[in-house]
């Protein structure tokens, strides 16, 4: 205990994340004040979820969670972050991809003209403002130039980004909360690797994730939308590329993609799984992993709580790389905890009860009266 809380380790906390811990309070607070606005012009314009269908939620409900999100998100760069190429490519395109799909929120865009919006976002972060995945390292200083390959790498991660929290979007509070905590894993591998603008960036990211789910966890008052998801994939695989862009470091984006290993894995099955039935991997179904825990008996809630303790405990064994091997043991209990949280309420609610006579024994259980 008295390792972890060193003056050393402190004084490097206090010095490469704390930049971030303001960024993170203005965007959690702007969108906190934003949310009921958007909740306003949604039902104002029409942009609400009806129930039916996939949708799970019972009542019609506004959509434009996105829009409230990217509000507080841009505020806390244009205060926070200096006025460089970096941060206007990441206020840019992630603004676009928010704007753009609350097209597809109102009037449902065609897939392909939805992939087509994807790709375009991507080529303009990659081609318009050089955010680019030019190498791959590995242990020992070894680093495995892209070359001719950089521009399809960049796409291909930027696209798989907005499609992962898309496809993440399918419970209340489930896109909003696993991306605030790889935000969170960004931000600390980004501190020990002294890149403060990166971890300025994750700050915000994961404020306006905070701030959101304040009215978006269950019973959800409000939706991020295809608008909102597609901000947050978009910003998410941005700042993810910068943090490695300038650093050689072993394995450097181990950390995001290990947090975000489950919704990536159900993203890759669920195209599969879609291309064998011969139906479209835009076509839209109930079979997610999220949606597989919910038949199995988990609420919305506990189901969020499952994803979340996965992914705070895959990020934090990626943080092991950048020296973050303290973070590992804090998060392994706190997923203890969330798990025998869930597994107790699910026996409680579920009436199952476990046969052990031996622990009548070891109880002292008095015999029944006669």
């Amino acid at each position: 205990m008295s390792d972890f809380f060193s003056d050393q380790a402190l004084a490097s906390i206090t010095e490469h994340v704390l930049p971030g811990l303001w960024p993170l309070l203005l965007a959690f607070a702007v969108c906190m004040i934003a949310v009921p606005l958007a909740i306003r012009l949604s039902r104002r314009y029409g942009v609400v979820a009806q129930p039916g269908g996939r949708h799970a939620h019972a009542n019609p409900t506004p959509v434009l969670g996105g829009l409230a999100m990217w509000i507080g998100f841009a505020m806390a760069l244009l205060v926070f972050l200096p006025r460089d190429t970096q941060t206007l490519a990441v206020l840019v395109v992630s603004g676009l991809a928010m704007g753009l799909l609350i097209v597809d929120d109102r009037w449902s865009m065609p897939p392909v003209v939805k992939l087509g919006v994807q790709v375009g976002l991507a080529l303009l972060a990659v081609a318009g403002f050089g955010i680019e995945i030019r190498f791959f390292s590995l242990p020992g200083g070894h680093l495995i130039q892209v070359g001719l390959l950089m521009t399809p790498v960049s796409v291909f991660w930027l696209v798989g980004m907005q499609n992962t929290v898309n496809f993440l979007d399918g419970a209340d509070g489930l896109a909003a909360g696993v991306v605030a905590i790889v935000a969170l894993i960004l931000m600390l591998a980004a501190g020990q690797l002294k890149q403060p603008e990166v971890v300025q960036l994750s700050g915000a990211l994961a404020g306006c994730c905070g701030g959101f789910l304040l009215f978006n966890f269950h019973p959800a008052r409000i939706f991020m939308g295809d608008s909102g998801a597609h901000f947050l994939g978009m910003a998410l695989g941005m700042i993810s590329i910068l943090g490695v862009a300038k650093v050689a470091v072993a394995f450097a984006l181990a950390a995001p993609v290990l947090a975000l290993a489950l919704p990536i894995a159900d993203t890759g099955w669920a195209i599969l799984r879609r291309r064998r039935q011969g139906a479209s991997v835009a076509t839209p179904d109930r079979l997610h992993l999220h949606h597989r825990l919910q038949s199995f008996g988990l609420n919305p809630r506990q189901t969020c709580y499952v994803f979340y303790a996965a992914s705070a405990l895959l990020g934090a064994l990626g943080l092991t790389l950048f020296g973050h091997g303290r973070i590992l043991a804090v998060v392994v209990v706190a997923a203890a905890v969330l798990t025998s949280t869930v597994a107790a309420d699910l026996l409680q609610h579920a009436g199952w009860r476990i046969p052990a006579r031996w622990l009548r024994r070891l109880l002292a259980e008095p015999p029944p009266a006669r």
